[in-house]
C-alpha cells in the first residue's frame, strides 16, 4: 500500500505541474479547461474520505493548475466545496442500504434507522454552530497553503505518535451500539476538521475509534457523518456563492468535475474500506508528512502562495 500512495503523490504533484504549464493557458470560455475540471474531481474524488484532507489538495492542485488566481479565487476556492457533491453521491450509492434504513427510520419504520438518524443529527450539530460562528475568521486566516501545510504536518505526526496498530482491528463496538453521547464527542471532533488541511475523515475516524468502535463501523459513522456534514456545506456555498462558480467557469467543466469525483470517490472508498479493516493508520501520517514537505517547497520556492 506504500506503492499507492507514492504513485498518488507523484500523480498528484506531475499532473497538476504539467497541467499547469499547458492548460491553464488554453482554458474555454468558461475559464475552466477540461482537464483542470478532470484534475479537480479526481483530486476531490481520491481524497475526500481517506484520512488527507481533500480540502488541502484541492486548494494546492488549483493552485499548481493555474486556477486561484486574483480574478477568479473566490469561485476557483467556492468550486472546491461545491465539487463535493461528488464525493456525496458516492457514499449515497455504496451506503444505499444503510441510508434507506435511515430514512425508515425517520418515518417510524426501523428501531435501529431511526438511532442511526438522532446519532448522526447530534453528532452534526456541533459543525453547524461553530462553523456559522467561525466561517468568517476560518477563510480569513486558515485557508491558505501555509496553514494546510502545517496542518498536515501536525496531523501526519500525531497519526504516527498514537496510531499504534490496534492488536483485533475487530474489537470494539458495532454501528448500533454507538451511544448519543458519543456521537456528541465524534461530532465536536470534527470541528478540528475546520482547519483546511486537518482532514474530516481523520479526526471523526479516530475519534469514533477512541469512543469505542470496531474500525469498520467507525469508518461507516464517519462516512455517514460525512453525507450531512458535507452536503449542508455544499448547499450553503452554492446558495451563496453558485451564480460566481457559473459566471466564472460555466456549466459544462464545473459538472464534469463532479462526475469525475463520483466515479474516483467510489474507488477509494471501497478501497479505504478494505485497507482500514487489515491495517492501521500510520501509512496515511507518512504521506502526510510528505505532502507538507511538498507544499513548504513549493512555499519557499515561490511556486504557489
Amino acid at each position: 500500500m506504500k506503492k499507492f500512495f507514492a504513485v498518488l503523490l507523484v500523480l498528484f504533484l506531475s499532473g497538476t505541474i504539467l497541467f499547469a504549464e499547458g492548460e491553464s493557458e488554453e482554458r474555454t470560455s468558461s475559464g475552466m479547461s477540461t482537464a483542470q475540471a478532470v484534475i479537480l474531481g479526481a483530486v476531490e474524488g481520491l481524497t475526500e474520505y481517506l484520512p488527507v484532507s481533500s480540502t488541502g489538495h484541492l486548494y494546492l492542485a488549483e493552485r499548481l493548475i493555474g486556477l486561484g488566481t486574483p480574478e477568479d479565487e473566490k469561485a476557483a476556492d467556492s468550486y472546491v466545496i461545491a465539487v463535493q457533491i461528488g464525493a456525496i453521491l458516492a457514499v449515497l450509492v455504496i451506503y444505499a442500504r444503510r441510508i434507506k434504513d435511515i430514512i425508515l427510520g425517520i418515518f417510524g419504520k426501523n428501531k435501529t434507522g431511526l438511532k442511526l438518524a438522532i446519532n448522526i443529527i447530534v453528532a452534526f450539530l456541533p459543525a453547524v454552530v461553530i462553523g456559522l460562528i467561525c466561517e468568517d475568521v476560518i477563510k480569513r486566516y486558515l485557508f491558505g497553503l501555509m496553514p494546510i501545510a502545517v496542518a498536515w504536518l501536525v496531523g501526519g505526526v500525531a497519526i504516527l505518535l498514537t496510531g499504534k496498530k490496534d492488536s483485533d482491528l475487530n474489537a470494539g463496538d458495532e454501528l448500533e451500539q454507538l451511544s448519543v453521547k458519543n456521537s456528541f464527542i465524534i461530532g465536536l471532533a470534527q470541528c478540528v476538521a475546520m482547519w483546511p488541511g486537518t482532514s474530516r475523515s481523520l479526526v471523526t475516524l479516530v475519534a469514533g475509534k477512541l469512543v469505542g468502535l470496531k474500525t469498520a463501523a467507525a469508518v461507516e459513522f464517519s462516512f455517514l457523518l460525512g453525507l450531512i456534514t458535507l452536503g449542508a456545506a455544499t448547499c450553503y456555498e452554492m446558495l451563496k456563492e453558485g451564480s460566481e462558480i457559473i459566471s466564472v467557469f460555466g456549466w459544462a467543466s464545473p459538472l464534469l468535475g463532479i462526475a469525475v469525483a463520483f466515479v474516483s470517490a467510489v474507488i477509494a472508498v471501497k478501497w479505504m474500506v478494505a485497507y482500514l479493516n487489515k491495517h492501521g493508520l500510520d501509512i496515511f501520517g507518512w504521506y502526510r508528512i510528505a505532502l507538507s514537505v511538498l507544499a513548504f517547497g513549493l512555499i519557499f520556492a515561490g511556486v504557489v502562495k
